[in-house]
């Protein structure tokens, strides 16, 4: 009798099991596993994203971006720009968090201001600062001419388009990065610090000598968005420029949309698609092999 209803009981749980895995597993296949095998197909075929006819040209789609698209590089050119920008800022996001974390007064007013243009959408931000660029009445360029200086073509000329674009970027993206920082922070044990500074060290010394390496999976973390924004940056150059002037501010995922929407051409832009997350992967990899061996 008591085996009888200890096997019942297991049923039960095993039934429960699988109820409760049954739609995460559904709704996993249909929006992540079998977009990705559809997304790798569409990568091998020519297809113009409405008409029947669909023709397999097999790696022909990938030969093309690396050989006879020339916007492909131009645009990975500038999503490094974006990269290495937000690179150089970490060390200066990473001082903010330790200023923030209860070291100067009002602090809390303070994180809560640093987190705000996170929020905002993209696009406002976008339109928001397209107006302050604005050549005609924008706010930039009215303040250096009270100085006698500009106006400056911020988002005509291809020299400087990128900066201002990743201005735009990092004034958006450095509020998460610093909070962030400040949960790792909050992580280290406040003993260390006390230590430290009973033994005489300042800010500076503490900074270097136990924040730094005591925020090292925050830095991962960090280093990991920073890689997957970067490629895939969109909203700020669609808005602001349309990748333009000419194809100076295209980013990769901003020239992928127009090769599907716009040159319709499916394929080609899937395969694109493919090559960006194929990216996305290997610089984590690398980045994760990195940081174990530094570890060691």
């Amino acid at each position: 009798m008591k085996k009888n209803y200890k096997n019942s009981l297991k049923m039960q749980k095993n039934l429960v099991l699988i109820l409760f895995l049954i739609i995460p597993t559904i709704l996993l296949m249909t929006f992540i596993i079998y977009p990705t095998f559809k997304l790798f197909y569409l990568s091998t075929v020519k297809w113009d994203g409405i008409s029947p006819d669909i023709k397999f040209v097999g790696i022909e789609n990938y030969k093309k971006i690396f050989t006879s698209s020339p916007e492909v590089w131009i645009s990975l050119k500038n999503n490094g720009i974006y990269f290495i920008i937000h690179l150089l800022f970490i060390p200066i996001e990473i001082f903010i968090a330790f200023l923030l974390d209860k070291r100067v007064k009002a602090s809390k007013f303070f994180k809560t201001i640093v987190f705000l243009p996170y929020i905002v959408n993209g696009v406002a931000v976008s339109y928001m600062f397209a107006f302050i660029y604005s050549s005609q009445n924008g706010v930039l360029d009215a303040i250096l001419g009270l100085f006698n200086l500009g106006p400056v073509p911020w988002l005509s000329n291809s020299g400087i388009v990128n900066y201002s674009l990743v201005a735009v970027s990092l004034w958006r993206f450095t509020s998460i990065h610093i909070i962030l920082f400040l949960a790792g922070l909050n992580s280290i044990p406040k003993d260390m610090l006390e230590a430290s500074v009973v033994d005489g060290a300042n800010a500076i010394q503490q900074f270097f000598k136990i924040i730094i390496p005591n925020v090292k999976t925050v830095l991962e973390i960090i280093l990991f968005l920073n890689v997957r924004g970067a490629l895939m940056v969109f909203d700020i150059p669609f808005v602001m420029t349309g990748g333009g002037p000419g194809k100076a501010s295209s980013t990769f995922t901003l020239t992928t949309i127009k090769t599907a929407f716009e040159y319709d051409q499916f394929g080609k832009a899937s395969a694109m698609a493919v090559i960006l997350m194929m990216m996305i992967v290997i610089f984590s990899t690398a980045q994760q092999k990195i940081f174990k061996r530094n570890e060691k």
